[in-house]
């Protein structure tokens, strides 16, 4: 099963680290990243397989939204499905 990350916020050093780390932690393996500065705001959006991960959707969703208050970062995390869906012209 795959998902896209999505992360917004202020650029820093150890952004891409941090956010690894805890999909490391969480059995998550990223398979394709894209991230830039622009004007010192961060983006990168991540390709990731969740299909290893033992948490459900749901805890991943609320694991992400924790660790980027904690970041003061904007992470989201959506079904590969449904980013397709709402980025399809």
């Amino acid at each position: 099963m795959k998902a896209f990350i999505t992360v917004i916020g202020r650029d820093r050093i150890g952004i891409i680290a941090e956010i690894s780390a805890a999909l490391a932690e969480n059995r998550i393996n990223i398979l394709d990243i894209n991230q830039t500065v622009m004007a010192e705001t961060f983006t990168m959006i991540m390709m990731v397989d969740i299909s290893l991960s033992e948490k459900p959707f749901s805890e991943l969703q609320t694991l992400l939204d924790e660790l980027g208050e904690q970041l003061k970062l904007s992470i989201q995390i959506q079904h590969e499905d449904i980013f397709n869906s709402m980025h399809r012209i």
